[in-house]
């Protein structure tokens, strides 16, 4: 059987990336600090703290009984990432979909 160049090229370059693409080393288990939650019929809030993450959402129910019922959902989450910078994305989630913002995003050209 014969192998063309552009073969054998392709799968040393798959042994190269399979030899790089080492398994990630083991983190700790990050502790939950706080957690509270207030859930109603029209509308929740919940925070969560822990050891390496922030999370607050808070979400209410408008046009209540109506055919346009919907929820607008609103917080906030904050990580560490890779590079060891703390990361804050707030967002809305609404009728208009999922709007997050952060220093670190991309922003639409107005």
């Amino acid at each position: 059987m014969k192998y063309s160049y552009a073969f054998a090229a392709a799968l040393v370059c798959l042994a190269c990336v399979s030899v790089r693409a080492a398994p990630p080393a083991a983190q700790e288990e990050a502790q939950v600090l706080r957690y509270d939650s207030d859930v109603q019929p029209e509308s929740y809030k919940f925070s969560l703290d822990t050891s390496d993450k922030a999370h607050y959402e808070e979400g209410q129910l408008k046009n209540v009984g109506t055919d346009h019922e919907a929820i607008t959902v609103r917080g906030y989450y904050t990580y560490v990432g890779d590079d060891g910078k703390t990361y804050t994305v707030k967002y809305v989630a609404d009728e208009n979909g999922f709007q997050p913002e952060g220093d670190h995003l991309p922003r639409a050209v107005q």
